[in-house]
C-alpha cells in the first residue's frame, strides 16, 4: 500500500485531511486539560500504530469531532490556544523542522506555509503570506460553528508559537485578525497573542513585528536548511505525481464555490493554461469542466451532510447553489433522496 500523503487526489476525504502529527497535539493539550486521552483516542479509532505513523492522515472533519469532543471534556473553549501553545516545530513536520534551521524568523514561516501540503490540506483553501506586509493568512472556514473555532486558534497560535520558539522572543506579532464573532474573551486572546486581536475581521491572520521577521533564528543553519528544502520538495513534488488535469480543477474548485459558480475561464487562468487548452487536455482524460464542478460538488455535498451540521443554507452557499431549493432539486438528482432525509439516515447508521 502506498503511504497515505502519496494516494491519487481523487482517492482522498473530499473536504481535506490532516497528518496525525497534528493530532497528537491536540491529544496533549487535551491531556493537559484534565481529559483521558487514550479514552478520547480509542473513542475516535486513533490507535497507537496510528498515532506513530509519520504518514498517517484523518479526514478534516473527523479532526473537528475529535476537537470538540476534547473542548467538550475539558470545558475550555480556548483549548485552540493551548493546542498552539504546546506545537513544537517537529510538530508540523519535515516544514517546521526546515524552517527552524532558516536564516531569518520572516524566512522560517515562509518556509513553514510554502509546504504546509505535507501536513494538512483542505478543500477550503491554502495558508498564505504576504513578505512585503509580514503577514500569514490562514483561509477561511465559514460558515463558523462551535466544531471549528478552536481550529482558526489552534492554527494562528501555532504560528505565533513557532515564531517564538524560532527568534526566542515573547513579542512577535504587531496584530492578530479572526474572521469569526467575539466570544466574549477578547482580553484573554490578547494576553495570550500580546498584540491588538480583532475578532469579526475579513481574514485569519497574523502581523509579525518587522524586527521579528528578519530576525536571525536561534537555529539557523544555511546549508542544512537547504538540505531540508531539497526533501520537502521532493515530498511536494511525490504528493502531486499523479495528478490529473481533473484532479488539479477539482481542487481549485471548492474555494471558489462560495455563493457562486466558478467559469471555465477562471480554472484555467489559475492554472496557467488557456480555457481552450483545459477543454482539451480534460477530453483528453474522457472528462469536462461542467462534469467535473457537479461530481465535486456531489461529494462535497454528501460530505457535509454526513459529516458536518452546516445547515442546507449555508451548504448551498458553500457549492455555489443560487439558494437552497437549488441544492435540494441537485441532491434528489445525485442521490434519490433529499439532503434532510439524507442527513437522518447517517444519523441513524453506527
Amino acid at each position: 500500500m502506498k503511504p497515505t500523503h502519496l494516494q491519487p487526489f481523487s482517492n482522498r476525504h473530499p473536504l481535506g485531511d490532516i497528518s496525525v502529527l497534528h493530532i497528537s497535539v491536540l491529544l496533549r493539550a487535551a491531556e493537559a486539560e484534565g481529559v483521558n486521552a487514550q479514552e478520547l483516542a480509542r473513542h475516535f479509532q486513533l490507535s497507537p500504530q496510528t498515532l506513530t505513523s509519520a504518514e498517517a492522515r484523518i479526514s478534516i472533519p473527523r479532526f473537528m469531532r475529535l476537537g470538540h469532543a476534547a473542548i467538550q471534556a475539558c470545558g475550555n473553549a480556548t483549548l485552540g490556544l493551548r493546542i498552539g501553545a504546546l506545537t513544537r516545530p517537529v510538530d508540523v513536520g519535515l516544514p517546521g523542522i526546515a524552517g527552524e534551521c532558516a536564516s531569518t524568523a520572516g524566512n522560517a514561516i515562509q518556509t513553514l506555509i510554502h509546504y504546509s501540503l505535507l501536513t494538512s490540506r483542505n478543500s477550503r483553501g491554502t495558508p498564505t503570506t504576504a513578505p512585503e506586509k509580514r503577514l500569514v493568512q490562514f483561509y477561511s472556514i465559514q460558515p463558523y460553528n462551535a466544531f471549528n473555532y478552536f481550529v482558526v486558534d489552534s492554527v494562528l497560535s501555532a504560528w505565533t508559537q513557532f515564531l517564538r520558539t524560532v527568534s526566542g522572543q515573547w513579542d512577535v506579532l504587531e496584530k492578530v485578525c479572526i474572521e469569526y464573532p467575539s466570544t466574549g474573551m477578547d482580553e484573554l486572546y490578547e494576553a495570550w497573542f500580546r498584540c491588538p486581536v480583532q475578532f469579526g475581521a475579513a481574514t485569519n491572520s497574523i502581523a509579525v513585528r518587522q524586527d521579528i521577521w528578519s530576525q536571525t533564528t536561534l537555529q539557523a543553519q544555511p546549508a542544512m536548511h537547504e538540505k531540508l528544502l531539497l526533501l520537502c520538495e521532493t515530498e511536494l513534488r511525490d504528493i502531486q505525481r499523479g495528478w490529473t488535469t481533473g484532479d488539479r480543477v477539482k481542487s481549485l474548485l471548492t474555494p471558489l464555490f462560495r455563493g457562486e459558480t466558478p467559469s471555465l475561464e477562471t480554472i484555467a487562468s489559475k492554472l496557467g493554461v488557456t480555457p481552450w487548452t483545459l477543454q482539451r487536455q480534460l477530453a483528453s482524460e474522457n472528462t469536462g469542466f461542467r462534469e467535473l464542478m457537479d461530481d465535486t460538488r456531489k461529494q462535497l455535498a454528501r460530505d457535509y451532510i454526513r459529516e458536518t451540521e452546516t445547515s442546507l443554507s449555508e451548504i448551498a452557499w458553500l457549492l455555489g447553489f443560487s439558494n437552497p431549493a437549488a441544492l435540494h432539486k441537485a441532491y434528489r438528482r445525485w442521490f434519490e433522496i433529499s439532503p434532510g432525509e439524507h442527513r437522518k439516515q447517517f444519523r441513524a447508521s453506527p
